[in-house]
């Protein structure tokens, strides 16, 4: 899960690459749900290949540099003012961004219990 949050976010930076998945309804009301709705994201929600763990993600490597890792990328992607598109959703205001990246790390934490 902390590579897969670490890909997420270098995807949102331009960093990595993920293929384009969104639909019309991706990309306007699952996009107005997902961000600006108190509904928790549900689990099982298929990701892009290039972050999958087992397919395209970043293995992980020892916990605790991946750890640090994604602690100095949300760091980064806050301060951040110009984003990617996001794959499914398509363009993002920067308030956007915040939310998502907010909601994804919310939504794996609680997928684990933390």
């Amino acid at each position: 899960m902390v590579c897969h949050l670490k890909d997420s976010f270098r995807v949102a930076m331009g960093e990595k690459y993920a293929s384009p998945a969104g639909s019309w309804l991706q990309r306007t009301f699952i996009k107005w749900v997902a961000l600006h709705t108190p509904l928790q994201w549900p689990p099982g929600v298929p990701t892009r290949p290039e972050i999958e763990q087992g397919r395209g993600g970043t293995p992980p490597a020892e916990w605790e540099s991946d750890r640090a890792e994604l602690v100095e990328l949300i760091d980064g992607f806050r301060e951040r003012r110009a984003f990617a598109e996001h794959p499914a959703f398509g363009k993002l205001s920067r308030s956007e961004w915040l939310i998502w990246g907010y909601r994804h790390v919310d939504h794996h934490l609680r997928q684990f219990g933390v």
